[in-house]
């Protein structure tokens, strides 16, 4: 073997070396780390914590007494924490780690509700931008379009809107738009294909139909706002409907 290659092999093999060294300092600084406290990482929706850190911090400190300061990070429960969290129904996700000074730092995103169905002979609910349906925080409030109905009624019972899945797109196009989302103040859905629109201006319930095709209905109505009813008074009509395909029935 020359020179060149020699150098070459040891020059390899001290690399590997410090490379185990290394790795074998990593490893005695981890099982020396200890569990020092708990940082609380919450993201707000919209400016509002239907999850507030003391009652995160209340839930990690009953479930897991063990976690006192002193405990060494390699026994700290990660993935325990992160389930325990995952249970309650106002947080979509939660991550937790030990960081470099022994501190637990747990980071939760919150569901973010878009409506909320109401129920005048139970509790209310909120459905979130997933879909699913948690109940309403006894701390805030959030304003978002309200759900009312036989039908609504049931999906607060199922748990999700899977029952109704064109239901989701109609709520998002509403939320979404500035005008739409300050006229339409409720959705009465008492069947899937009856669902009626209440107004903030205008006494008339539009009668919608079911969610398909809403676009097209919401041009519809858009029409009727623009060119009808300033020409015939807001209140000129008593029934309205855009629920049959490429007409707008007033009466």
């Amino acid at each position: 073997m020359n020179k060149t290659k020699l150098k070459k092999v040891l020059g390899f093999l001290t690399l590997c070396l410090v490379l185990v060294g290394f790795i074998g300092f990593v490893e005695k600084q981890s099982q020396l780390k200890t569990y020092e406290g708990l940082e609380i990482d919450l993201e707000a929706v919209s400016g509002v914590y239907f999850v507030e850190e003391k009652e995160v911090e209340q839930i990690i400190s009953s479930a897991f007494p063990e976690l006192k300061a002193g405990l060494p990070a390699t026994e700290v429960p990660l993935a325990a924490v992160e389930k325990r969290l995952a249970g309650h129904p106002f947080i979509k996700s939660v991550q937790a780690s030990i960081e470099q000074k022994g501190i637990l730092k747990v980071s939760i995103q919150q569901h973010e509700p878009i409506a909320r169905i109401a129920r005048p002979m139970a509790a209310d609910g909120y459905i979130t931008t997933e879909g699913l349906i948690i109940p309403t925080s006894p701390t805030y409030t959030s304003r978002v379009l309200i759900l009312e109905g036989a039908y609504a009624e049931q999906l607060m019972d199922q748990g999700s809107v899977n029952a109704m899945p064109e239901l989701m797109p109609l709520i998002q196009f509403i939320t979404k738009d500035e005008f739409w989302s300050a006229q339409v103040t409720e959705l009465e859905i008492n069947k899937k294909d009856d669902i009626r629109l209440h107004q903030q201006v205008g006494k008339q319930v539009i009668e919608f139909g079911d969610a398909h095709d809403f676009e097209s209905k919401f041009k519809r109505i858009d029409v009727l706002y623009q060119e009808i009813l300033p020409r015939k008074g807001w209140n000129a009509y008593e029934r309205i409907s855009v629920k049959f395909k490429n007409q707008i029935v007033c009466e």
